[in-house]
This record gives C-alpha cells, structure tokens and sequence, in this order.
C-alpha cells in the first residue's frame, strides 16, 4: 500500500493550516488504522507481503545554508511552515506505529517533484502556463532560493523500488541532483518554450523575461533544500535518470498536447486563488 494522499502546497497552507493538519496528520492516522486493522493477526504480527509506504517530502528538515551541506535520513526535522510541520507529524505517526506495533512500513522523503498533471499552483507549471498567455510570471522574494528537481517518472520509479526492495522500518530520502535557484528554473522555461514553439503559433511573442514580476517573499520561506539520496542508491539501486533539460522539454510538450486539461483547471476558483496569492 503506497499513502501518497496529501495537501502539499506551502502558499494554501500559509492560508489555511487546519486543511493540512485534517488531511496530512488525521488522514494518515486513518489510513494507518484502516491497514493496521486488514492486515495485524490474532497474536499482534501482521500477514506477510504486507507494507505500508508514506511518501513525504524534504521539506521537514527545514532549510539548508546556501554553500553546501545536504538533508540525510538522519537530519533533525526543523518545519518551517504549517505544510512542513503537518508532513513532519504525518511521518512522526508512521514512525510510531513502525516502533509500537512493529507495523511493517517505509518513509520516503523526495525533493521537488514535476511532470505531467501537476496542478499549475506549483512553480513549473505555473511559469508555463502564464508564459503562453502573456501573463505575469510572479517571483517570490529575490528568486534564489534553491530546490532540488525531480522528474515525477524517476520518483515513481523509486516508489516502486522501496516498496519492493526497501528495509521495512527505514526511511529513503529521494532526491533529483537537480539543485536550481527559482529564478533560474524560470528562465530555462521561458529558453525552452522559445525553442519549442514554431514562429507561426502567435504565443512565442509572449514568451518574454519582461514577464518575469518580483513579489513579496512568502512567510517563513526556505532558502534551501537539497537531498542525498547515497542509502537509496546504496541499498537498492535508485539513481535518477532523467537530466532537468531533458525533464523540462517532457514536460513542456505534455502541456501543449494537454492545454484543454490546463484550461479546465485554471477556470473558476483557481482564479480566485491565483488573485489573492499574487494580488493582481
């Protein structure tokens, strides 16, 4: 069993912290309960082949200096946001009942995820999105803080690998090697967008760095986060495989042959939200 249910965006958290804390901390106490009570047996073991994976992510740890030092499975978790903190409570619950009742589990902790369907809330799709459409493409604070990339295909592939080879009671870290300022993950799009677009399609005109608008820094906003994934590598042979460039493009081309799906979920309440978050 694979728990990927979670609310995960810092802005909405930042808004509305008790959505986070009744989805990520109570739904993960369901979700352990409801397998805890399919899979325990009569003198308290559980079935065989039975396992419980919670993926959770990086930011838990806090934030990192900008000149170097990594987030390992045994860095402190430090939450700065009721995001973060609500992840770090869900993984506090998994790691007690791997310790109480011996519950066969794993936790995965990955770095920033993107790819195909990602809801255009988040950073990549966001850019692109507003790119297309000549709108103005909002920067948090001073645009350097650093995240640690990661193909959604790659992390999907090291899901799967946890869950069939993973040490139970351990946790993964998963990360990208894909370490980026935002500012520079904007510019790569704008770049990429300009290559891949035909000079016949109207939108390339758009696509312009006098685009990009400075806005206020979130609160308590992370300056870094960056993962070695050395025990995942070491102990069962996860690397990632696809280079951000190459990601970028994957990406960027779902979202042309998917602008339907894009336009569907940036109607009606999306543009309320997208008004309070960025005040235009």
């Amino acid at each position: 069993m694979v728990h990927f249910a979670a609310e995960s965006h810092v802005d909405r958290s930042i808004k509305n912290p008790e959505v986070f804390v009744q989805t990520n901390v109570i739904g993960t106490a369901v979700m352990l309960n409801c397998a805890k009570a399919a899979w325990e047996l009569p003198d308290g073991s559980f079935k065989e082949g039975k396992k419980f994976l919670h993926v959770s992510t990086d930011e838990v740890y806090g934030s990192l200096e900008e000149d170097g030092g990594y987030f390992y499975e045994t860095t402190p978790y430090s939450p700065h946001s009721p995001y973060s903190a609500s992840k770090a409570g869900s993984d506090m619950l998994v790691k007690a009942y791997m310790d109480t009742y011996k519950f066969p589990a794993n936790i995965t902790n990955c770095s920033n995820n993107y790819g195909p369907y990602q809801f255009p809330e988040k950073l990549i799709p966001l850019i692109i999105n507003n790119a297309l459409n000549g709108r103005k493409l909002p920067v948090y604070g001073d645009g350097k803080n650093v995240r640690d990339w990661l193909y959604v295909e790659d992390h999907a592939k090291a899901i799967d690998m946890v869950q069939e080879k993973g040490r139970l009671f351990e946790t993964y870290n998963v990360g990208g090697h894909n370490e980026k300022q935002n500012i520079e993950i904007i510019n790569i799009i704008l770049e990429t967008l300009r290559e891949m677009l035909p000079d016949s399609d109207p939108r390339k005109a758009n696509v312009s760095g006098d685009l990009i608008t400075y806005v206020e820094d979130r609160k308590g906003h992370d300056r870094r986060y960056a993962i070695a994934p050395d025990k995942i590598r070491d102990e069962i042979g996860w690397v990632p495989e696809t280079m951000f460039k190459d990601g970028i493009r994957l990406t960027i081309k779902w979202y042309f042959e998917n602008e339907e799906w894009m336009k569907n979920v940036t109607s009606g309440d999306y543009q309320k939200y997208y008004q309070s978050m960025y005040k235009e």
